[in-house]
């Protein structure tokens, strides 16, 4: 009985060694054993082969992504545009003017019909008000600090717990090659630096996306940059 007890425990003790080894080697471990993680294998095996027709010196590895539903949710509203919204409710005593103005009125009231039907151009308008006013520097510690705290309406979590662990793995994977990961999006630059080191790795100049005008002037005789109330670029499409 004892050498019988003593051959199980050692059976399972392989098998959990087994299983770490299988999980220390396989770089995509969320990924399903399917033909997009073979494609990615084989892709990254075949361009960091020296000798490979497809080989890509180190200095031109380059990866560049998308954010927006490629690396953290993006339903059932795009994650800035939530922050914009409770930044108009964060800054309404300010701006009294703003409950009898369209689009401002109809976020206050909640009216998500006539915040609709304000389209792009009072979305842009909304993201034009509440991202100005600032230093980058700034504006960055207001979206940290708005992360720290707003919830996803549907699953209760911070936005920035939304990420998603396969894609994680996907950029620790090609950096673990060589890779430089990138970070191309409509969505705010500024925005999008004030997270993206912490949660994904790559660094703000790395990231590429939509700005609003920033000017450079002197205050108290040190030079600053301030964010005007004015969308500048806006990075969706050629």
């Amino acid at each position: 009985m004892r050498v019988r007890l003593s051959w199980l425990g050692a059976i399972a003790l392989l098998a959990a060694w087994v299983s770490a080894a299988v999980a220390q080697t396989d770089p995509l471990p969320s990924w399903n054993d399917g033909a997009a993680k073979q494609a990615i294998v084989a892709f990254v095996t075949d361009v960091t082969r020296e000798g490979s027709p497809d080989f890509i010196p180190p200095p031109e590895r380059i990866a560049t992504f998308d954010n927006d539903g490629t690396l953290w949710i993006e339903q059932p509203i795009y994650v800035q545009f939530a922050y914009a919204l409770d930044r108009v409710k964060a800054l309404a005593p300010l701006h009294p003017e703003w409950k009898d103005q369209q689009p401002f009125k109809a976020v206050l009231e909640g009216d998500m019909a006539a915040l609709a039907s304000a389209g792009e151009h009072g979305a842009v308008e909304i993201v034009a008000a509440t991202h100005a006013g600032m230093t980058p520097e700034e504006f960055r510690q207001t979206v940290k600090d708005w992360l720290a705290t707003a919830k996803h309406p549907r699953f209760g979590r911070r936005y920035d717990e939304l990420v998603y662990q396969p894609m994680l793995e996907v950029l620790t994977y090609l950096r673990a090659n060589g890779f430089k990961t990138f970070i191309a999006s409509g969505g705010g630059a500024e925005f999008i630096r004030a997270f993206a080191e912490e949660r994904y790795g790559i660094p703000p100049e790395q990231i590429v996306g939509s700005r609003i005008v920033t000017k450079f002037e002197k205050r108290d005789g040190r030079p600053i940059l301030f964010r005007l109330p004015q969308v500048d670029f806006i990075d969706d499409g050629p």
